[in-house]
Order: structure tokens, then C-alpha cells, then sequence
């Protein structure tokens, strides 16, 4: 069983949950500082962790991009609910594709994308603003139970000729695939008016009468309409053929383009150079973008109203969902509890702990939350960074912000302590190479605080 990112809140706070069980929940769900951090590390502006090492993102040419494509695999890789595939589509290419499957109309299939090989260094905006937008709604989305599928795909060689999306649309044509829409995301960072200040906010929807294409413009404009956004549409009918989405329409697929506004010359004066930098981006322009498409997503999907979210007071644990099943699991051991099947939970001994809540056809599960019968306070998320996380050979544990010892503890899923150490350091290594792969348990504890995070071993 696998469980959701492990969020770790203070006992007394009454309603815990980062998920959503609406898409106005959804929309509130995007997070601009996970964006930012995305783009940064995708464009190079940031080094990050791939397979363990240390790494500067610089360029994503076709020919030199391989470190970005298992990039993206990793960031998959840390979301549930999905299958991963790493499409090799000629000797340079390769498409990272994760597939959410729906749970009442696995074969009506919906697609949001974006390419991410680039023509020059840096390239924030083309096209490490999409990506993050792409990642950012699987982040969110595939903690939910959805009627259909989604299928989040992130193209290469779009630059040389939409070579990916056009590998995919063709092979998903031939083998009779139902996509019933394709939402390509390309450049969503840049508005002329000064960063963060009022403006016109126009973003162009560019579409053809192909297929749905119409039809699906008009479902993207009804979510812009039914929700708060700052935000502004402009209809491009003929819309551009320069982008992935036109792989889509030469197969007679439902597609659209949606990106900053060509149209009214609101494009990034930087583009196809390496002057496309993460300090040219207006975010609180791109933060409403990634909120509209991931809400526009989560209409088509079909969110399932499915509450996953836990109350909790110093004594025990509650789900918010009525007139459900209910699993209560030991997050420390990756097991369900026995006899813990009621709504309510009340544990016995310290630790994290998590319920799998069955509604219908559908079960969703709540994220792991610390509870501490001694009275610890848990460290909030900004206090503890784990990477790379999957690891396959030295887990690294930043706690920058934090003063003094801290103990760390990794247990395996059976709860049998594996390792054991205490750091004053402010970044602190564990080595996992030898380790089997599988599920493991870091818990740290400083004087104040304690938490307790999943970790993959690859």
C-alpha cells in the first residue's frame, strides 16, 4: 500500500488536510512557492538533486537532456496513483508520461502537456513554466479519486519539429485510444504589465473547429467564469499550429493551446534565448494560469467528492467523511491496524498515523499525521527538507532553520530500527546505498519538536 507525502501538523489543530474534495478546494490547492521551486530547478537557475547527485539544469536541448527527462521521472516518481512511463520514441527522444487511471471510465481519457526540450540556456518560460504547471496538477490530482483518466505528459524534440507529441498522437490514434481532450501548456509565465502589479492578465486559447476542439474551449472558458481568477481570455480561431497540440489535431483529437497572449504581442521579449530567465516571469500571473488549468482538469476528470481530510484533538483521530468505510493505518509501519476500522481512532503510543476512507466505488487515503502522546509539537514543512526522495545511495536531511541536536531514527516498514544518529549539522547524509529498495521511516526528534517522513529506496 502505498501512502501520500507525509505532512506533519501540530496536535492541536483541529482539521488537517492539504487535499481537496471540491475543485474550488483544488484551485486553493495550488501551491506558487512549489511552482517557483519547480522552475528554478528545471530551468537552472537552481542545482538540484537527480539520482543522487548534485545538478545544474542549464540546458534541455533534444541532443542534451537526459538529465531533465529523469528529472521529471523522480517528480512523478514522489506522487501516488500514478504509472510512469519513459517513452523512447528514437535514439535522443524520450516522453515522460504518468497515467492516473479513472475509476468509473478508465478508457475516457483526458491529457494535459507540455514540452520541456528548449533552443537555448535557461528557457523559465518556454518551457519550464508548463512543465511546472503539468506537475503541479499531478501533484494535486493524484491524491483524488476521478471518474476517467488522466494522462500527464511531458514532451521532448517540440522544438525540432513536435517529433514527441506526434510519436504519442499517432500511436495513441492507431491503437484506438479515446482521448477526449488534450490541453498543451506552452509559455505560461509572462505578462508585459510590471510583476505582481494589476493589469490586463489576457491569456490566448488557441483552437481550430477539429474534432471537440470548440467544444472543449468553451468548457475551459466556463471554468474560467465559474471560479475567481484573475484572468483574462482571448480566443485564437484558427488558432496556432506551432505547438504540440496540432500532433493532436492531425489525428482528428479534441486539443487546444493555452499560453500567455500572443495575440495581443504579450508574448516574453526574451523568447528562444537564454535571456528567458525565472526574474523576467510575472507569478502571480502564472500562479492564476496553473490554477485554471488545474481546475479545468479536475472538472473533466470528474472529481469525486470523496473527504479524505482527518480532525484531531490531543486525545484522537477523526475522518471527516460520513457514511463510509474506514482502514486506519500505522504510517511508521506502512500497515493497517487491526480492528482500527472505525471513524474514529484513538492511539495508543506515538507515531503517524493515516485512514483509508472507502465511499462507493471510491477509495481515497488521508495523509499521515503525527500524533504525539507526549506532547512534542511537529515540525511544519518548511523546517525539514529530505532529497533526493526516491534515493538510491545517500539520503541528505536539510534542517537549516533548526537549532541544536537532532536525533534521526530510520526504521523499515516492520518497524525494526535500521540506522541511528544525532546531527548539529545543518545538513545532515544518511547512506541508504546498501539498504534493500523498498519503504522506509525517518523520524527526527530535537528538543522541541519531533516528525516522521516516508522514504523511497530504490
Amino acid at each position: 500500500m502505498k501512502l501520500l507525502k507525509t505532512t506533519f501538523l501540530c496536535f492541536f489543530i483541529s482539521v488537517l488536510s492539504t487535499s481537496a474534495q471540491s475543485v474550488q478546494d483544488i484551485i486553493n490547492s495550488v501551491d506558487i512557492d512549489i511552482i517557483t521551486q519547480v522552475i528554478s530547478e528545471f530551468s537552472g537557475e537552481e542545482s538540484t538533486i537527480v539520482d543522487g547527485n548534485s545538478v545544474t539544469i542549464l540546458n534541455r536541448e533534444y541532443n542534451n537532456n537526459d538529465v531533465a527527462a529523469d528529472y521529471l521521472v523522480e517528480k512523478f516518481e514522489q506522487l501516488d496513483n500514478l504509472t510512469i512511463t519513459d517513452q523512447a520514441f528514437n535514439t535522443s527522444g524520450r516522453n515522460i508520461i504518468a497515467t492516473q487511471l479513472g475509476q468509473t471510465n478508465p478508457n475516457d481519457i483526458y491529457v494535459i502537456c507540455a514540452h520541456y526540450d528548449t533552443v537555448a540556456d535557461y528557457c523559465a518560460d518556454d518551457n519550464a513554466s508548463g512543465v511546472a504547471a503539468v506537475l503541479e496538477a499531478a501533484r494535486i490530482l493524484s491524491t483524488q479519486c476521478l471518474d476517467n483518466t488522466i494522462v500527464y505528459a511531458l514532451w521532448d524534440e517540440e522544438e525540432i519539429g513536435l517529433r514527441g507529441s506526434l510519436f504519442y498522437s499517432n500511436e495513441a490514434a492507431s491503437n484506438g485510444d479515446n482521448i477526449l481532450g488534450v490541453l498543451n501548456l506552452d509559455m505560461i509565465g509572462y505578462d508585459g504589465d510590471a510583476p505582481g502589479q494589476p493589469g490586463d492578465n489576457e491569456f490566448d486559447i488557441d483552437v481550430r473547429n477539429i474534432a471537440g476542439s470548440i467544444a472543449m474551449k468553451d468548457a475551459i472558458v466556463n471554468v474560467l467564469n465559474s471560479y475567481v481568477f484573475d484572468l483574462d481570455v482571448i480566443v485564437v480561431d484558427p488558432g496556432t499550429s506551432f505547438s504540440d497540440h496540432a500532433s493532436f489535431w492531425s489525428n482528428n483529437y479534441s486539443a487546444v493551446l493555452l499560453g500567455e497572449s500572443w495575440e495581443t504581442n504579450d508574448q516574453t521579449p526574451f523568447y528562444h534565448t537564454s535571456g528567458d530567465r525565472f526574474n523576467t516571469l510575472d507569478l502571480p500571473y502564472l500562479h492564476e494560469m496553473v490554477k485554471l488549468t488545474t481546475a479545468y482538469m479536475a472538472t473533466v476528470g470528474g472529481l469525486v467528492s470523496v473527504d479524505n481530510t482527518v480532525s484531531q484533538t490531543p486525545t484522537m483521530l477523526t475522518a471527516n467523511q460520513t457514511s463510509a468505510s474506514y482502514q486506519w493505518i500505522n504510517c511508521d509501519t506502512d500497515l493497517p491496524i487491526s480492528g482500527a476500522t472505525n471513524q474514529s481512532y484513538t492511539p495508543t503510543v506515538s507515531g503517524t498515523y493515516a485512514v483509508e476512507v472507502t465511499s462507493g466505488a471510491c477509495t481515497e487515503i488521508s495523509e499521515c499525521f503525527e500524533f504525539d502522546t507526549l506532547g512534542l509539537d511537529s515540525f511544519v514543512a518548511s523546517e525539514v527538507k529530505l532529497f533526493p526522495n526516491p534515493v538510491k545511495s545517500q539520503l541528505h536531511i536539510d534542517v537549516s532553520g533548526i537549532d541544536g541536536a537532532i536525533a534521526l531514527d530510520l526504521f523499515d516498514v516492520s518497524g525494526k530500527l535500521i540506522l541511528q544518529k544525532t546531527s548539529s549539522d545543518h545538513i545532515t547524509s544518511l547512506p541508504m546505498k546498501e539498504l534493500p529498495e523498498g519503504v522506509y521511516f525517518l523520524k527526527l526528534t530535537s528538543a522541541q519538536k519531533t516528525g516522521t517522513y516516508k522514504v523511497v529506496k530504490k
